[in-house]
């Protein structure tokens, strides 16, 4: 029997990529303090477009700059999937064009390094509270 009222939902769901493996493993502790739970760990944005695919995760975290398959690739291929996912855009890049570019592609946030846990949590709030008002 499901519950499509979202209570009694204990956590959403979540992906993080990075080419960094420490920076994946340590965000993903940061998320599960938060009751978020990590569904899926990529390490390119190929990798995070197929475990998007086969978990639909809640929300998913992707770095932009790595190497070989970027976080441009990850949100694109993400948002031609799924237009409505959620996708939260985190890089030390404060260039106009690499903002206009994930603005353009549907970046739903974007949080600039170093980052404060607690200001990511008050985005993912905030976007997960736009979604289950818009799905209510």
């Amino acid at each position: 029997m499901s519950d499509d009222s979202g209570i009694g939902k204990s956590a959403y769901t979540a992906l993080v990529v990075d080419d960094d493996e420490d920076t994946v493993n340590l965000f993903t502790e940061f998320l599960e303090i938060y009751d978020v739970v990590v569904v899926g760990k990529a390490f390119d944005g190929n990798q995070a477009t197929k475990i998007f695919r086969d978990m639909s995760p809640d929300i998913v975290f992707s770095d932009v700059m790595m190497p070989e398959y970027d976080g441009f690739y990850a949100l694109e291929n993400i948002k031609k999937m799924n237009p409505k996912a959620i996708m939260v855009m985190i890089t030390g890049d404060v260039r106009a064009d690499t903002i206009h570019k994930l603005e353009t592609l549907g970046a739903d946030a974007i949080i600039y390094k170093p980052f404060d846990m607690q200001a990511v949590m008050k985005t993912v709030n905030s976007l997960l509270a736009k979604t289950v008002c818009s799905t209510s």
